[in-house]
């Protein structure tokens, strides 16, 4: 399983992600944590280590300082690893120490973040590691949770896996709906090119003949929409006689048995939705030592 290395990837970072995880602690804790509460004595001490139930890689390591930061600046946490590495099961990645009722209280919420971030890792670097010896980079989609996208996409390179766009801002891409509204794929193009000239343009298709009608148009991507591994080679080789530059992109119910396959098409790019939006979460534990 590959994965890329903690420097390599910059976690991400900003108020909004200080707003996060307040929010994820108001929903959690409320007006308190009335089983820690009852069940801890007042100045007690705990530590303790996040640990691997099962092999995986590893994201969202740097959530659990953020997460205890926020609840008592008295928690030390040290991470044992960098995000992106690959664990085994019963590898501890990270320990903390300190007040036992802080501990407890921020443990399920720093859980949520790095067993769903290093779930999508994860599984990213099984994808990864299916197109190993092509080209072909495995990409994600804006499938993502409302308010975890950058997080998610993070979590993606931590899987070895790259970014597609990140919203409806940085790319134009002209999809099936944007070719029933408007006036013509040739006229949207040229648009795109005179009002957005310093952002990629790509095009979806549906069909070869789509797909040489664009190919003439000189975009920076194809999408190749719900193609089989048949009519993507086809296209590839479309491509090859038109001596086109244009980079091809495989979409559409791309799944672990078969994007391996797509990848050896020749093609530049697969994106995969269920890398974001059905990635399990990866089973980590959190394990005090009330002192």
């Amino acid at each position: 399983m590959a994965a890329g290395q903690g420097p390599l990837v910059t976690f991400p970072a900003g108020d909004w992600l200080d707003d996060l995880v307040a929010q994820s602690l108001r929903e959690d804790v409320g007006a308190g944590d009335v089983s820690t509460a009852v069940a801890v004595r007042p100045g007690a001490r705990a530590g303790g280590a996040l640990t691997a139930r099962v092999p995986g890689v590893v994201s969202g390591l740097p959530l659990a300082a953020l997460v205890y930061r926020q609840i008592d600046p008295g928690v030390a946490v040290e991470p044992l690893l960098m995000d992106g590495a690959r664990v085994a099961a019963g590898q501890e990645l990270a320990r903390v120490s300190g007040p036992a009722a802080s501990l407890l209280t921020g443990e399920r919420t720093v859980l949520n973040f790095v067993q769903y971030l290093s779930g999508i890792a994860t599984v990213t670097a099984r994808y990864v590691d299916a197109v190993a010896g092509t080209r072909c980079l495995v990409l994600d989609t804006r499938k993502t949770l409302p308010g975890y996208r950058a997080l998610a996409k993070y979590a993606v390179r931590c899987g070895g896996g790259s970014n597609h766009r990140f919203g409806l801002f940085d790319r134009v891409l002209l999809k099936d709906n944007h070719w029933a509204a408007g006036d013509g794929i040739a006229a949207m193009v040229a648009r795109a090119r005179r009002n957005f000239p310093a952002l990629a343009i790509e095009v979806e298709v549906d069909t070869l003949e789509q797909l040489t009608a664009v190919l003439a148009l000189d975009v920076d991507w194809i999408m190749l929409d719900n193609f089989e591994v048949a009519s993507v080679v086809s296209a590839v080789a479309a491509r090859t006689a038109a001596g086109s530059a244009t980079k091809l992109e495989v979409s559409g119910n791309v799944t672990l048995e078969t994007i391996g396959a797509y990848a050896r098409t020749g093609v530049d790019a697969v994106s995969v939705g269920r890398l974001t939006h059905s990635a399990p979460a990866l089973d980590i534990g959190l394990d005090l030592d009330l002192r």
